[in-house]
C-alpha cells in the first residue's frame, strides 16, 4: 500500500497540486470536468490524438488532479516490481510526459536521481511538467516535440513512454517503434506502459513480439490502491472503479539488466 507518512513524496506533491489547481476552480466544476475528461478516455478515444483531453482548463485541472497522480502510483508499483531503480538510469527520456509524473516517479525510486527530459506536444503540459519536476526538487526539463522524434539517447539513458503510444496516429507510432528499438541497441533500455483495456491497441501485440525478441518482456500489473481523500472522490465521480491500480508493460533492459523471472504481478506497493 502506499506508505501514509508526511514525508511521502507523492502526498505532499498531491497536496501541492491540490493548492495549485483548486485555487480557482471549485471542487464540483473538477469533478464535472473528471467525468467528461473519463468519458473521452472510455467511449470516445479517438478524440485524444486532436488534443481533446486537454482542451480547456477544467479538462486540464481534471488530468492533473485525476489521471496524473493515478500514472504517478501506477509507474511507481511497476518500477519497484521490475526493480529497475538500481542501478538508476543516467537520464530518462520521457515521451509524451503529460504533467511530469511517470518520469518522475521513477526518478523518486532511485538513490542518485537521474536527470529527466520530458518531450510533449502540449504547451500547457510541458509547463505543468516543470512544475512537477520543480516541486519534487528532481532535476529536469520539459519541452515540445513529436514523440517520434524522440532526442538522441545514450548508454545509461533509460526511455519512457507512458499511457502515450496509444494516442499517437499510427503513422507516427510506426515510425517511433524503429527508433526505440535503435536506441536500445545504443545501450538504452526502453518502457512502455499502457492501460489494461484489451480493446483499441491493435499495436501492441507487434510491438511486444519486437521486445521479446530481444530479451525484453511483457507484464500485466494490478495493485491495490490507497488513494488520498481528494483523489478518492474523484475516483467515484468518473464512474471507474480505481480501487485497483492496473497496466501492463513492455520492458526492454539494456545490456547488464537482466530482467526478473516472473511474467505477472497482484502486490501491493511495497511500504
Amino acid at each position: 500500500m502506499l506508505p501514509s507518512s508526511s514525508n511521502n513524496p507523492f502526498e505532499s506533491w498531491y497536496a501541492a497540486l491540490e493548492r495549485r489547481h483548486l485555487s480557482s476552480l471549485t471542487f464540483g466544476e473538477v469533478r464535472r470536468a473528471v467525468t467528461a475528461l473519463s468519458s473521452i478516455y472510455v467511449e470516445r478515444r479517438s478524440q485524444l490524438s486532436t488534443g481533446a483531453a486537454l482542451d480547456g482548463r477544467g479538462k486540464r485541472a481534471a488530468f492533473a488532479l485525476f489521471y496524473s497522480p493515478l500514472h504517478f502510483l501506477t509507474i511507481q508499483g511497476i518500477v519497484r516490481h521490475l526493480r529497475i531503480h538500481a542501478p538508476p538510469p543516467e537520464r530518462i527520456l520521457d515521451l509524451g510526459c503529460g504533467t511530469g509524473v511517470a518520469g518522475a516517479a521513477w526518478a523518486i525510486e532511485t538513490q542518485r536521481r537521474p536527470d529527466l527530459i520530458g518531450i510533449d506536444r502540449n504547451e500547457w503540459a510541458v509547463e505543468e511538467a516543470r512544475w512537477t519536476y520543480a516541486s519534487l526538487e528532481l532535476r529536469g526539463s520539459a519541452s515540445r516535440g513529436r514523440l517520434e522524434e524522440l532526442p538522441h539517447a545514450r548508454a545509461g539513458d533509460a526511455i519512457l513512454a507512458a499511457f502515450t503510444v496509444n494516442e499517437m496516429e499510427a503513422e507516427g507510432r510506426d515510425r517511433l517503434l524503429p527508433r526505440l528499438l535503435d536506441c536500445f541497441r545504443q545501450g538504452a533500455s526502453i518502457l512502455v506502459v499502457e492501460p489494461i483495456a484489451r480493446r483499441g491497441f491493435p499495436w501492441w501485440n507487434r510491438w511486444t513480439e519486437s521486445f521479446q525478441s530481444l530479451g525484453g518482456r511483457q507484464d500485466e500489473w494490478r495493485f491495490p490502491a490507497n488513494l488520498p481523500e481528494t483523489l478518492n472522490l474523484f475516483s467515484k465521480a468518473s464512474g471507474l472503479d480505481h480501487r485497483e491500480l492496473k497496466a501492463k508493460s513492455l520492458w526492454l533492459p539494456a545490456a547488464g539488466r537482466r530482467p526478473i523471472t516472473s511474467s505477472s504481478r497482484d502486490d501491493s506497493l511495497p511500504e
